[in-house]
């Protein structure tokens, strides 16, 4: 540790003593900060402000926490902050009496408070409330970190995110974005005849796909379970059951990687509808994107990282061969073999391992080639049947699926199939995944009850899936989806000596 910073640990260790002294003072006065169970609040500081032209010379109640001290004569300023705003305080002995005041000119930075006072407007022009009353609602033992020099730490900020909102209250614009953006999913699925369901977290199974799910345990039922790495199989099991037209907003858990788009827990959109296919699944990922754009800024054209975005429907559309052939030069219409597929990945440079199949190299080109030239929202549609297990096959070429993914950005926001209702070709595809692990557990990745659910007979289903996080992070231009997320998931820190 530097100087610097042992100084800095030393005054803050000073200020926190002043602090402990103050509310032992208190509780010996029988003041005891902490015991005011309510407070009635008349306004906040944004509409006292924003409507001064009524608040002017009536008596308000407001609430919130003291983030600024200027002035401790016979006059007092403060700046009070609660989830609208800031508004200045304006405290006079005269109004508040001797031993009021006293104890008003006590409080500290961060001390949350109840006030009551005439709304009006300072010399110099400032809306303000002339305190005839307060009261301590309760006593800031820590002090807050200064807004540009304390808490410019990310990881910091991210693993205190309830300092964050204190000293950096306008990151509070983005979490307001990000409600009103599932509100506006929620409002567009409803107007559509959607019915919102929920479906269970705690898996016997561990399904999935691709996806390494959490372990836990059942004590009662003596089992392990894993928390849900989809909401697919359970939500299409509605559909065999009459339910036509359903979605869920809900927790994924994912034990994966982390980074700037990835988050063990994240948050997902997933919908299906009896009788529609993958195009109508575009025409309702165009619906939702728009809407929930519209809804937060007021337009379908955004920047994000300096870059212009149209989210105005249609979205491009484009089949992933035809996207490989753009952007690398391989065509494969002609390419027809697994051993060509293979020569022509690496004659453009891409790595290969093992012996992939076809569709998996063109999937491979793809997610290495063509992705991140993906800035304006495209659709990318017909995915090879290995990466797809649970589409279903194209009618005029089984080597694909209807199943597209949207792009916007070079990143991947959603997916969608027509889905595979064919219970025997499903049980075919769940059996070449389970080979294809490593581990192999039949017990945990072959869903059994599902294709018993496709046997009793599943219409025509669309289905789609889109990334909440990734789009409130598109909508609010924000770099990292930690920063979409309250309480995104941290390395613990270590105790000194560990």
């Amino acid at each position: 540790m530097s100087q610097q910073e042992n100084n800095q640990v030393q005054d803050v260790s000073e200020l926190i003593k002043v602090r402990m002294d103050k509310l032992k003072e208190l509780e010996e006065n029988g003041k005891d900060p902490f015991e005011v169970t309510k407070y009635e609040k008349t306004a906040d500081a944004k509409d006292v402000i924003d409507h001064f032209e009524k608040t002017e010379g009536t008596v308000v109640s407001l609430a919130g926490r003291l983030m600024s001290k200027r002035g401790m004569g016979k006059v007092s300023f403060c700046d009070l902050q609660d989830q609208s705003g800031k508004i200045q305080l304006f405290a006079k002995k005269d109004l508040l009496g001797d031993d009021a005041y006293a104890a008003f000119k006590k409080l500290d930075i961060g001390d949350i408070v109840g006030v009551k006072g005439e709304v009006f407007k300072t010399k110099t022009g400032e809306i303000s409330v002339k305190l005839t009353e307060y009261v301590l609602l309760s006593k800031s033992l820590l002090p807050l970190p200064e807004k540009f020099h304390g808490l410019t730490n990310t990881d910091l900020r991210y693993r205190r995110r309830y300092v964050d909102l204190i000293v950096n209250p306008e990151i509070k614009e983005t979490f307001l974005k990000r409600s009103k953006i599932i509100k506006s999913i929620r409002e567009y699925m409803d107007s559509l005849g959607y019915l919102e369901v929920d479906t269970p977290v705690l898996h016997i199974l561990r399904g999935g796909a691709e996806a390494r799910p959490f372990k836990t345990y059942h004590n009662t039922l003596d089992v392990p379970m894993y928390l849900r790495v989809e909401t697919e199989l359970y939500l299409k099991r509605l559909i065999v059951g009459g339910m036509e037209k359903v979605y869920e907003i809900g927790r994924i858990f994912r034990n994966e990687g982390m980074s700037i788009k990835h988050n063990p827990e994240f948050t997902t959109i997933e919908l299906y509808e009896a009788y529609a296919d993958y195009h109508d699944m575009m025409r309702i990922t165009e619906g939702i994107f728009s809407n929930a754009c519209k809804a937060v800024n007021g337009t379908t054209k955004i920047l994000y990282q300096g870059q212009e975005i149209d989210l105005t429907p249609p979205f491009n559309r484009m089949t992933m061969v035809d996207a490989v052939e753009k952007y690398t030069g391989l065509d494969f219409k002609e390419i027809k073999t697994d051993e060509e597929a293979v020569n022509a990945a690496k004659s453009v440079g891409v790595a290969v391992e093992g012996t992939p199949s076809r569709g998996e190299i063109i999937n491979l080109l793809f997610e290495e080639k063509v992705e991140e030239n993906l800035i304006q929202p495209t659709f990318i549609t017909d995915y090879p049947v290995e990466v797809s297990p649970l589409a279903k096959r194209k009618p005029e070429d089984p080597m694909f699926t209807e199943r597209f993914e949207v792009f916007v950005t070079g990143r991947e926001y959603g997916n969608a199939f027509s889905e595979l209702n064919d219970p025997i070709d499903q049980k075919e595809r769940f059996i070449r995944q389970i080979e294809m692990k490593e581990d192999g557990d039949m017990e945990t990745m072959y869903d059994e009850d599902f294709v018993t659910a496709l046997e009793y007979g599943m219409p025509p289903t669309g289905g789609l899936g889109i990334g909440v996080d990734r789009l409130v992070m598109l909508l609010t231009d924000s770099y990292s989806i930690r920063d979409v997320l309250l309480f995104p998931t941290m390395k613990p820190i270590k105790n000194k000596g560990e």
